[in-house]
Order: C-alpha cells, then sequence, then structure tokens
C-alpha cells in the first residue's frame, strides 16, 4: 500500500508540476503575443524569433500581414492626395472661366437686344449658373467622399433645422402654389448643423421640385429609440419600386422626373452627408401617391 501511494503521490506532483508548466508557459506566450501586437500598433514591429516554433511562425506570418498593410495604406495615401489635388485644381481653375461667363452675360443681358437675341442671352445665363452649381456640387461630393471635409456632429435641437428648410424652400412653394409645413418639435439629436441642413434642405428642394401645383410638402419628426427620424412627405408622383434603391446615386434621374430641372446630385449628397454622420436616409413611395423621405439621425454621439 506504500509503494502505491507514493507512486501515487509522485504521478500527482508530476501532474501538478506539468500543468504549472503548462500555465507558464501559456503566459509567455500570451506575454509575447501581446508585445507583438503592441509593437504593430505603434509601428516598430520585427521579426525576433528564427527558428520551427509556432511562435516564430506566427511572427513571421504577422510580419508579412503587416509589410502588406503598410504597402497598401501608402498606395491608398498617395492616391487620397491625388484626388485631394485634382479637386483643388478642379476648383481653382474653373472658378474663374465660370465667373467671367456670368459677368459677361449679365453685361449682355444690360444691352439693347432684340427678342431672338434676348433668348440667347437668357440661355446662356441659365447654362452658365447651371455649371457653376455642378462645378460646386462635384467638388463638394468628391471632398466628402475623399475625406477632405467631414461633418463635425454634436447634440443640437431639431426643430430649427426643421424650420430653416421650409423657410429656405417658402419662395419656390409659393411660385407654385404649393402649401409648405413644419411640424413643431422639441427633441434633438446629434448632427452637424450646417451640413445637415443643406441634406435636409436638398431633400425639401427635391419635393417641392417634383410637387406639383397646389400640392402640398410637410416636414416633421419624431424619436425613436436610437435615432431621431424626419420625415418629408409631398403629394407628387411617386416612385415606382424598381426605382427607389437608384434614386440616391449620383446624377441620377427617373423618367418621370426628367421634365424639371435638376442634375440628380441633391439626393445623393443628402446620403454622403448623413452617412457621414451615423446616419441613413430612406424612401418610402407609391407611384401616384407621393414621397415620404425619412433621414435617420443618431441621437447620441
Amino acid at each position: 500500500m506504500t509503494g502505491i501511494a507514493l507512486t501515487a503521490a509522485a504521478l500527482a506532483a508530476a501532474g501538478a508540476a506539468f500543468g504549472v508548466w503548462q500555465w507558464a508557459a501559456r503566459r509567455r506566450t500570451l506575454r509575447r503575443l501581446n508585445a507583438m501586437l503592441d509593437r504593430a500598433i505603434a509601428g516598430g514591429f520585427s521579426e525576433e524569433r528564427f527558428d520551427e516554433t509556432e511562435l516564430s511562425a506566427l511572427e513571421g506570418r504577422l510580419a508579412r500581414f503587416l509589410r502588406g498593410s503598410a504597402a497598401a495604406r501608402r498606395t491608398v495615401e498617395t492616391e487620397q492626395a491625388a484626388v485631394k489635388t485634382l479637386i483643388a485644381d478642379i476648383s481653382h481653375q474653373t472658378r474663374t472661366p465660370i465667373a467671367n461667363l456670368l459677368l459677361y452675360a449679365s453685361l449682355l443681358s444690360e444691352s439693347e437686344l432684340d427678342p431672338r437675341q434676348r433668348e440667347q442671352v437668357d440661355a446662356l445665363s441659365a447654362q452658365a449658373e447651371k455649371l457653376s452649381f455642378l462645378i460646386k456640387a462635384l467638388v463638394k461630393a468628391s471632398r466628402l467622399e475623399a475625406g477632405i471635409v467631414a461633418p463635425a456632429p454634436a447634440v443640437n435641437p431639431v426643430g430649427p433645422l426643421l424650420e430653416n428648410a421650409v423657410e429656405q424652400e417658402a419662395p419656390a412653394a409659393l411660385a407654385k402654389q404649393i402649401t409648405i409645413t413644419a411640424g413643431p418639435f422639441d427633441g434633438s439629436a446629434a448632427f452637424d448643423p450646417r451640413w445637415t441642413g443643406e441634406a435636409l434642405g436638398n431633400v425639401v428642394n427635391n419635393a417641392v421640385k417634383y410637387t406639383p401645383p397646389g400640392g402640398r410638402v410637410s416636414v416633421s419628426a419624431q424619436l425613436l429609440d436610437s435615432f431621431c427620424r424626419i420625415d418629408v412627405a409631398d403629394t407628387g408622383p411617386g416612385v415606382p419600386e424598381g426605382d427607389q434603391a437608384a434614386v440616391f446615386n449620383r446624377f441620377y434621374r427617373g423618367g418621370a422626373t426628367r421634365a424639371a430641372e435638376g442634375l440628380g446630385l441633391g439626393l445623393y449628397l443628402a446620403r454622403e452627408i448623413l452617412a457621414k454622420q451615423g446616419g441613413y436616409i430612406r424612401l418610402s413611395s407609391r407611384p401616384g401617391e407621393g414621397c415620404i423621405f425619412s433621414l435617420y439621425l443618431p441621437r447620441e454621439l
């Protein structure tokens, strides 16, 4: 019995020692992995072991991954720098020619012209203004996409946002005898007032543009669990279900809307601005029953 007890005790001690050795080895491995990741995060990782162990193989794979990631990052940074330069060049190089077009068209309009010449000058002015708007919108969209500019959201009241959007489009609505209203709202959300005001203004402008004379446009808001939803509802022609996903694409113009003035950039910009702030936009519509564009703003940063 004594020999058996001694053997059992020896086995138990050996098992305990092996367990302690495994625990210590695991701790050493975790410490090395943590050190490897710390160096990787700091950008100073290099392989330290060159043997046949699994840890050495892991270091080699991590080193190869980081080298590939660094090369990809440098490529992206180079491309972004090229895009920024291109955008700056376009903005700078087109500003003067467009300003001159608008200036000379204005000077011509002040001259004595026959009806045919007057019509031509008016067309020239309209196209120059359209070109100016297009260049500004494209530059703005490209700056957002490239990260050159970005919204800076903060918690703000939503009510003034609704009121400003309606006030901005009130003259156009009045000219078409469209009733435009903003419902009272006391809640708040996290958004950049200037950029989000532009996004909402684009959506309201779109609603007024495509609503026939005598129609209605309403802007309202409600608080959800995580978002504040702003609804822009109109009594326009609506959008077929097959076209609803495409209305937020750049330069998209639906078949029922091509007769109206527009470039197909307003809803695209609205989507980009909201996405940069953690929000999004949705469309609900049936042909002949108008549209409801819903803008979702996070309630918190």
